[in-house]
């Protein structure tokens, strides 16, 4: 977006790449969960109680990783926006 003065803003965010890779990952690590409680529950003859923990322990996971991938997306804007360097991803939690 350009400025009264000429000069050009580019509004930095997450890629459409890193979006898609992120609802990928996020139903991959639900159906990951779902076949573990199936197969738990099969072995242990618990149905459908593994198969709803394992369900909601993945949903659970996945919101989490979203959560962290968009605060590392938030501080790498707020760094660029300051002009400081940001720091390598995954640092400090």
């Amino acid at each position: 977006m350009a400025d009264l003065g000429g000069n050009t803003r580019i509004k930095q965010g997450m890629a459409g790449g890193e979006l898609a890779g992120i609802g990928i990952q996020f139903a991959v690590v639900i159906v990951v969960f779902t076949f573990g409680g199936i197969w738990l529950d099969r072995r242990l003859g618990t149905s459908p109680w593994l198969l709803l923990v394992c369900v909601f322990a993945g949903a659970a996971g996945g919101f989490y990783s979203i959560y962290r991938k968009a605060m590392d997306a938030q501080r790498r804007d707020a760094a660029r926006r300051d002009g400081v360097k940001p720091k390598a991803e995954g640092g400090e939690r």
